[in-house]
């Protein structure tokens, strides 16, 4: 260490280096005194370009931002925060990243043990906070001239990683004290490489948890009647599964499982049916279901045999409290039982016709030498396209409209049951914030896949479906940072006023109209477009299927905000 460097910059290069050693590409910051080393250390080296660095002032919406780099990466994404309330706004991204197996790295900086505890200004009891949320929570003590703070600091970096990134993917906290110089100038010794380690930490004894303990694959029989159920996030495993079973398949619309010949979309009806629900005999469940209440009532039932499959030692989706977990299923070979999946088949492409609103254009008409009748097949052709927008059309026209090069994301609002209820099986990358499917943070989870896409490729828009509240409620997520990449981003609002979404629930029944508007419907009068003028981004509005058509496929290399005003019922 050279006259002048800081204890606190030298351990915060060393562990910058060692992360961007280990495989990390992107970094989010949050401005702050205490934490300027670790900030300074990122832009360092960003200014080198080893890393992508994202600044956010807001340090709830820089974490879903943070999150959404991860979901779309599959890295852990390392978020750098100043000590006190800074740390706490951090929290609901945690606990999404731990429910749906998202790695994060919070570097919260704290006071040094000497500050703490005597009421100091910005100082808290920030260690350890996010509980069992984290894979790993770490409380080092202040870097000090007396030791080599650069090996420290690989140390914990690596074990930040691994456990970031281990069997089971979810959150991590490294807390560090920082005492004064807070920070010091690059010194030529910042840039030497850190010396090549193991992955695995040294210092693995300071994990909060143990390691997994194994859970076997299971092989299955054929022979009894089964459905599989992907929620959110199980990924293809679910779709090849019931596609090699001859299983009817029962695939959320976030799953990454919705497609394939065995795929059922109008489920709800279908499992309310004895004919066909009430002959399930097996259940295989991959990801969160959470979209609708009849799977729960579905997996309750006792003559039902679950089976969950999930990584060991991790929460499991059992309404029953009877599931059998493994770490993988296959279907012993055999003849699929035809008979079971096309009984599903059929009655789903009945239901599904008879739901429909799109009508098959008349081409006898369209083709007619009467001019009435071609005249009058125009005015239908119109009539459809002018229609005005529900929340049916709104889904149909965005999923439509998307594309495997595309991405597409869903807030925690009534659209993505709309959706679930009704767009058919296309192989797309869909995502929403299920784990604790809450509202917060979906603008800037957005914008982080958006980033990460776009990094590696030069096509494809991410387009984000969300009501008027869950936008007002991340709307810090819509700021612009000068310097900065701008996400190529549509957010498409289902403008309804307030929380529609309550409407449906047994609440709308039984509470007196007024206190339920005062407190649950929540009315809102935000101008939208003013807000998108605010914010810098474009607006458009859409009232007809013409119109959004139009907003979604029209060339943009920026942030796009579309409002559909939706009615209440």
């Amino acid at each position: 260490m050279s006259v002048g460097d800081s204890p606190a910059s030298m351990y915060a290069r060393g562990l910058v280096a060692e992360l961007i050693r280990l495989g990390i590409r992107d970094a989010v910051v949050c401005p702050g005194s205490r934490s300027q080393a670790w900030a300074l250390a990122f832009a360092e080296a960003e200014a080198a370009e080893q890393i992508r660095l994202r600044v956010r002032i807001d340090e709830r919406s820089a974490a879903f931002l943070a999150l959404g780099l991860a979901a779309e990466t599959g890295l852990p994404v390392p978020i750098v925060v100043t000590s006190g309330t800074a740390v706490a706004n951090l929290h609901p991204a945690v606990l999404e990243a731990h429910h749906s197996h998202i790695p994060l790295i919070v570097l919260s900086a704290d006071r040094p043990e000497e500050l703490r505890g005597i009421r100091s200004n910005q100082t808290t009891a920030q260690a350890h906070l996010f509980g069992a949320a984290t894979r790993q929570s770490l409380d080092e003590d202040a870097p000090n001239a007396s030791r080599d703070e650069t090996a420290r600091a690989a140390e914990h970096a690596r074990a930040a990683y691994a456990a970031a990134a281990g069997a089971v993917p979810g959150p991590v906290q490294l807390n560090v004290g920082f005492r004064e110089p807070l920070s010091s100038a690059l010194a030529a010794e910042a840039t030497v490489p850190v010396s090549e380690a193991p992955d695995v930490p040294s210092s693995a004894e300071k994990a909060s948890g143990a390691a997994p303990s194994a859970v076997p694959a299971h092989v299955l029989p054929r022979g009894p009647r089964t459905v599989v159920i992907a929620g959110n996030g199980a990924g293809p495993g679910a779709e090849d599964l019931a596609h090699h079973g001859g299983w009817p398949l029962i695939a959320e619309v976030s799953s990454g499982s919705r497609y394939g010949r065995a795929l059922i979309v109008p489920y709800r009806e279908l499992l309310d049916s004895p004919e066909h629900g009430g002959l399930i005999e097996r259940v295989i469940v991959f990801g969160q279901p959470t979209l609708s209440r009849q799977v729960p009532a579905l997996l309750r039932r006792e003559n039902v045999e679950t089976w969950v499959v999930s990584e060991p030692d991790t929460e499991l989706f059992d309404p029953g409290h009877n599931a059998h977990r493994a770490a993988s299923l296959s279907v012993e070979p055999g003849p699929v039982d035809r008979d079971w999946l096309g009984h599903w088949v059929v009655a789903a492409r009945e239901l599904t016709a008879e739901r429909s609103t799109d009508v098959a254009p008349d081409l006898e008409a369209a083709h007619s030498h009467d001019p009435a009748t071609r005249l009058a097949y125009v005015r239908g052709e119109f009539q459809a396209i002018r229609a005005a927008l529900d929340r049916r059309l709104l889904v149909e026209s965005v999923w439509r409209a998307t594309w495997p090069h595309d991405r597409l994301v869903f807030g925690a609002s009534r659209l993505i049951r709309v959706a679930d209820e009704h767009v058919p099986g296309k192989k797309l990358s869909v995502f929403a914030n299920r784990g604790l499917a809450g509202i917060d943070g979906t603008v800037a989870t957005a914008s982080g896949i958006a980033l990460a896409q776009q990094a590696e490729s030069e096509t494809g828009v991410t387009r984000v479906v969300l009501g008027d509240l869950t936008l007002l409620h991340d709307v810090g997520g819509m700021l612009r940072v000068p310097g900065e990449q701008v996400p190529r981003i549509q957010i498409i609002v289902g403008n309804d006023g307030g929380g529609t979404i309550f409407d449906n629930l047994e609440v709308s029944q039984s509470a007196a109209p007024a206190l339920a508007a005062r407190v649950l419907f929540t009315p809102q009068e935000v101008r939208l477009e003013s807000l998108a003028e605010a914010y810098g981004w474009e607006y458009r509005r859409a009232a007809t299927r013409a119109d959004l058509d139009q907003a979604l496929t029209t060339p943009t290399t920026g942030l796009v905000l579309i409002e559909v005003a939706l009615t209440r019922d």
